[in-house]
Parts: C-alpha cells; structure tokens; sequence
C-alpha cells in the first residue's frame, strides 16, 4: 500500500513533466522546419548602390512567389532637370566673385581725373591678361580713347555705361546663338531627328557637356537620344549612358571597344527616327593626333549621319581656362569639322573672360552655350548682356 501511495504522489508528475517535454520539442521542432518568407529588399535599400561598370544604378527586389524568389529590376529614378531660363543669372555672379579684370580694373582706370598713355598702356594690358586678344583689343581701346576725348566722361555711372556698351559690342549680340535642335522634314515628307554633333579635345569636359546639354533639352521638353561614338574611351560609353540614364534618354554606344564610330552614329540616328525622337547628341572621340586623322574621322561620320539625316549643329567644346592655347584647337576643328558653335566650359573659373571675344572672332562662329560650374544644370545658354553684366560687378 505505500508503494502504490509512493506511485502516486512523486512518480506521476515526474511522468507529467517529461511527457510536457517531449511535446515542448516537437513543437519547436516542427516550427523549425516551417518554410520561411523570403526576405524583401526595397528600392530604399539599393537606391545610393554603387555600380561597377559606370552605369546607371540598378537593383533588383526579392519578391515571394509560391516560395521561390524571383529577381525584378528596379529602373533609377529619372530627375527632373532645372529649367533653363535665368541660368545665365549664376554666371553673372560668380564672375562678379572671380574678381574680373574687365570689369574692376577698367572701371578703375576709366574713372581717373586725366587719363594719360601709361593709364591706357594698363587698360590695354588688362584686356590682354584677360585673353580678349590683339585685334579686339586695339578696337576697344579706340573706341574707348575717342569716347573719352569727345564725352570727357568721369562720373563712375556714366564711365560704367560706356565701358558697358563697348564690351557688348565685342561682345557681339547680333549674332544667331540659337541651337538648331528642331526636327526636320525629308523631301519625302518624312520627319527626322535633328542632329547634333558635339567634337572637342578629350579634358575639355565634352562628353559631360553632352550629358548635360541632354539635360537641358530635355528641360525644354525635347525627346533625346545619346549616341557614345567616342569608342576609343571606353569610359566615355559609361559615362554618357550613365548621363542618360539620369533623366530617361538612351544611349546607343558599341557592343566592343574600338568600334566604329561612324556606325555608332548612324545607329543612334536610325534609333532615334525610329522611335521619334527629337534630337540625337553625338559623342566624338578627341584624342586624335594630327589634322589628317581627325578629318578622316570626322569625315566619315558626317557623310554616314548624312545618309540619314543632315547635320544640324557642330559644337565645339572648349576648356576657358586655357585661354588663347585653346584657339589653336579651335583652329583646327574650325577648318576640319565644320563648326556652327562654341561651348565654354569652365567659364566661371577664370577671370579671363575675354576669351569669350577671342574665339568667336578666330571662328567666325558665336558661343552659344557656356558652363557655369560643376553641377548637373550649370550649363546655359549664352546671354551677351548678363555676361558683359557679369563682368562688370567684378
């Protein structure tokens, strides 16, 4: 009898409690073996992703599908670019930072009591420093010799308007700065894509002022179409697809480096007819070494493009900083390439603005488009009066 009371009171809840147990284990067993969701990854968590080949950002999302994960890719965000208009409002301030000698140094001198030959030796030099050139120069102060002796001007406001109207005059505002990026129309009544054929030394930033002026179109609201024809840089296919991709605009560039770049060209015409597009850009290689060899290339291109659609625009693209070093580029393409235009890069990093009045008398052809900094919409269309403006608050 104590025996089975002994049972009773310690061996069945000694029993219970490893039966519990047991249980307790093949629960959590079996939940173990439950099939988990994949997890998720959102486009926040790739949006900053870095890329490898210069591309443009991609990701791709992990989504649950009857258990299996499924790769979907994730297209960047396109932006929207600045607008156009007033852009030119930040080059004339920056160049009233950059301390112009056109605009300080002259307004100084010109304001003096008696201006004698050593005061006119200075202005003449100032106007030398800042790369507007001899002929230029001689032109302006004549101009401004004659206006002094016949007006007798002193006072600083009415000095300020005549040194303004001079350098305007230079400065050329009758000239057609207008870019020819409208679509055409064939004899057969067929539309095309305006072509726009960008050529410049590699260093001068061309193939950032073509993803940038792809900005600016688009801005306007043109469709574009990229065309990476510099095939000797691979680099320079990443870096304009990558441009592109930022605002919606393809590219078309080579399946292999040192391709043909003339075909590139032709392709990204034929693409952009085909899909209607407004404008193509193209992208040429600088890095040619003499006169024979950039004309064959160039060559080539422009008589392929032409077999599509005509040529509407050639702008050069030139560094500002290197001030008149730069004109013999722009002799060379001036002769070879055709050039109905001049990009300015780098504008607003030198006090030599005179530059501006240099090339397009070398070329005979005006700047139409300059760069204002380093940003993605720091490129404008070029205004004579905000920049003379600008050169005056220095």
């Amino acid at each position: 009898m104590n025996d089975l009371t002994d049972l009773l009171v310690y061996g069945l809840p000694a029993l219970l409690v490893v039966g519990l147990g047991v249980v307790g284990l093949r629960s959590r067993s079996r939940r173990g073996r439950e099939p988990q969701a994949p997890p998720t990854t959102t486009a926040e968590d790739v949006e900053h992703a870095p890329t490898t080949d210069g591309s443009a950002p991609t990701a791709t999302v992990e989504v649950p599908t009857d258990g299996a994960v499924v790769a979907e890719p994730v297209a960047p965000a396109v932006e929207a670019p600045e607008p156009v208009a007033g852009r030119m409002v930040r080059l004339r301030e920056r160049l009233a930072r950059s301390g112009s000698p056109l605009g300080t140094r002259l307004l100084q001198v010109l304001s003096r009591d008696h201006l004698s030959e050593d005061d006119w030796d200075e202005i003449e030099e100032t106007l030398l420093l800042a790369d507007v050139g001899a002929g230029p120069t001689t032109e302006l102060v004549d101009r401004l010799r004659e206006r002094v002796r016949v007006l007798g001007v002193r006072e600083p406001g009415a000095v300020r308007e005549m040194l303004r109207e001079q350098l305007l005059a230079l400065v050329d505002p009758s000239l057609d700065r207008t870019l020819r990026t409208a679509p055409g129309v064939a004899d057969d009544g067929s539309s095309h894509p305006a072509v726009v054929l960008v050529v410049g030394v590699n260093g001068t930033g061309k193939t950032t002022t073509v993803g940038k002026l792809a900005r600016v179109l688009v801005a306007e609201g043109r469709s574009v179409v990229l065309g990476a024809a510099d095939t000797f840089r691979a680099a320079a296919a990443d870096q304009l697809q990558t441009w592109g991709a930022r605002v919606g605009v393809p590219t078309v560039r080579s399946d292999k480096d040192g391709g043909d770049p003339a075909a590139v060209a032709f392709d990204a015409v034929r693409r952009a007819t085909d899909e209607g597009a407004d404008v193509v850009l193209v992208d040429t290689a600088g890095r040619l070494q003499n006169k024979a060899g950039l004309m064959d290339e160039l060559g080539k291109i422009t008589r392929i493009l032409s077999r599509r659609a005509p040529i509407g625009e050639v702008l050069l693209v030139l560094d500002a900083t290197t001030g008149q070093n730069g004109l013999n580029q722009a002799r060379v393409f001036g002769e070879v390439a055709g050039v109905t235009g001049i990009v300015l890069t780098k504008l607003d990093g030198t006090a030599k603005g005179g530059i501006v009045v240099a090339v397009q008398r070398e070329l005979g052809v005006p700047v139409k488009l300059v760069g204002l900094g380093e940003g993605a919409d720091d490129l404008a269309p070029f205004e004579p009066e905000a920049f003379v403006d600008g050169l005056l608050q220095g």
